[in-house]
């Protein structure tokens, strides 16, 4: 099966870039310097999310997501530990069961990579991806490793001169660019690693809009971003970003497209935010 066509590749794609919608603003680097001045986020912000899917032309809430950030450790190095979880609820259990869990640590110095974690259940399959971070030569070294649903372990070394991210990290380290740079029809390379390999995906800026978060009646000024993969020899829109335009950068809405139907992710609450929320309309 074609990974765009499962349901669980698009969610767990969408809910796991939800901050690459500003790796447009990401300049590429010729080494490996990964840190960044983080003026974002701080110790304790927590994101909740609703997934909905298109059912015959109605619309049902088939699943949540939360994120976290607070303040840790790592190796003794201080950190920000970020968290994701997804899950599936009934209905969606009745098609495909997903459980998944993201893990990152990040420098609390500069916001350079440190480690990352991914288990993902999907259906009767569960896998875990790791990468370990060192930074020998100003070169960014990672070490890889997955178990596969059938058990087998692989591991790699990979070392590349400039700066590589994983799904989470970029997370943190995007959300601290200036949004005010950008011009509608940008496109932009995203290359991010998982234990395997980088891929082969890209962002393209559509502009701005405004965003209404049900429930909480909150409208947001938005900017919308594209994200799309190569596969197949052909360039197919997955998802479509709405992130808050101020220095937060908070994700509000996902638009999802699948193969057999379309999917929804919108923020449910936020607590914690490190900064005013000045995209909000009063």
């Amino acid at each position: 099966m074609k990974k765009r066509t499962t349901m669980s590749h698009i969610v767990r794609k969408a809910l796991w870039s939800l901050p690459l919608c500003l790796m447009s603003l990401m300049p590429m680097q010729a080494s490996a310097q990964c840190g960044i001045e983080n003026k974002a986020f701080g110790n304790g912000e927590f994101l909740t999310y609703d997934l909905y899917f298109n059912w015959k032309f109605v619309w049902i809430k088939v699943g949540s997501a939360s994120m976290s950030t607070v303040t840790s450790t790592f190796r003794g190095q201080p950190a920000y530990r970020t968290s994701l979880t997804t899950r599936g609820n009934s209905k969606l259990d009745g098609v495909f069961v997903m459980r998944d869990t993201l893990l990152s640590y990040c420098s609390a110095a500069d916001l350079s990579p440190l480690y990352f974690r991914k288990g993902a259940l999907e259906g009767s399959r569960y896998y875990v991806d790791e990468l370990w971070y060192s930074y020998p030569r100003n070169h960014s070294r990672l070490r890889m490793h997955r178990i596969d649903a059938d058990g087998e372990q692989h591991w790699q070394e990979k070392e590349y001169s400039d700066c590589v991210y994983d799904m989470m990290s970029i997370f943190l380290r995007a959300r601290n660019f200036d949004g005010s740079k950008l011009k509608e029809g940008d496109i932009i390379p995203m290359p991010i690693s998982d234990a395997r390999n980088l891929s082969n995906s890209w962002l393209t800026y559509r502009g701005k809009d405004t965003f209404k978060v049900d429930g909480t009646g909150e409208k947001f000024r938005c900017l919308v971003f594209s994200f799309y993969e190569r596969e197949d020899g052909k360039n197919h829109e997955l998802i479509r970003f709405y992130i808050t335009d101020d220095t937060n950068h908070i994700p509000v809405r996902l638009d999802m497209f699948l193969s057999f139907g379309s999917a929804k992710v919108f923020l449910k609450g936020y607590k914690g935010v490190r900064s005013p929320m000045t995209s909000k309309i009063k």
